[in-house]
């Protein structure tokens, strides 16, 4: 069984996280990067799997610009045996359409049996990612899975919701989501790092991958303005004299929250 694993550079969420006012995208040379902890998971999945059928060849798959190199050879050291970095300089910037139709078409060019991603990355939360794959690629998918079994043939899983539990089946092609409920990620060992160095690395463009970014070959949605969220301001101060209490519920009723 081949397994493709999308994993992502994020901002590390320990660090400040800033947006550029310019181009509205996330200023990722201000702070620390890594990858996301939930796309490790997803990974860790995979391995999993992998560790208990021979056979079973895990890639890792990351659309992300040069300098995340680093990042997706972690993916090499926690376990992956090979990884495809899809790079271009028009994908800066790329929304939720056109990031589905380059990872689309290099899943495709893989011919995977199973794609595993998180649901939700910290940077962006789009959470539609899985589901706009699994159209792309005519794959069944099952997404939001807290628990999963993967058998030759078909993916089992349960999904969590507010109001319960939900067993769902996918067959084989799928694409599945996975929550934090899964397990951490293995730390990549000494031996991990070192092999990493010499394990496959394949960089796609849009060109390889026959993706166009022209607006009129497929719309896309575009950032019109961006704007820092307004500072916080202070509280209202109530000071005791006798009628704090008649203070107190005239800001309440004024804010309507009686």
């Amino acid at each position: 069984m081949k397994i493709y694993v999308l994993v992502k550079e994020v901002p590390d969420t320990y660090g400040d996280r800033k947006l550029d006012l310019e181009t509205g995208l996330a200023d990722r040379a201000a702070g620390d990067v890594v990858l996301d902890e939930i796309t490790e998971r997803a990974l860790e999945v995979a391995l999993t799997y992998a560790d208990k059928n021979a056979g079973t060849e895990v890639v890792a798959l990351s659309m992300a610009s040069e300098s995340s190199t680093a990042s997706i050879r972690r993916a090499l050291a926690i376990g992956a045996a090979a990884a495809v970095h899809v790079v271009d300089e028009d994908l800066r910037g790329a929304d939720l359409t056109l990031t589905a139709e380059a990872l689309a078409a290099a899943i495709r060019r893989g011919e995977p049996d199973l794609v595993i991603t998180g649901n939700l990355s910290t940077d962006g939360s789009g959470g539609v990612i899985p589901a706009m794959l699994a159209e792309h690629l005519g794959f069944a998918q099952a997404t939001a899975l807290s628990a999963l079994e993967i058998s030759a043939d078909q993916v089992t899983g349960t999904r969590t919701g507010d109001d319960g539990t939900q067993q769902v089946t996918a067959p084989l092609p799928a694409v599945i989501s996975i929550t934090e409920a899964l397990p951490d990620a293995r730390f990549p060992n000494f031996k991990g790092i070192m092999a990493a160095k010499k394990k496959p690395l394949e960089v796609l463009s849009l060109a390889d991958l026959g993706v166009s970014v022209d607006p009129a070959e497929a719309p896309r949605s575009i950032m019109t303005t961006v704007a820092e969220k307004p500072a916080r301001a202070a509280g209202v101060k109530i000071t005791d004299e006798g009628d704090a209490a008649a203070q107190l519920v005239e800001f309440l009723a004024q804010n309507r929250l009686v």
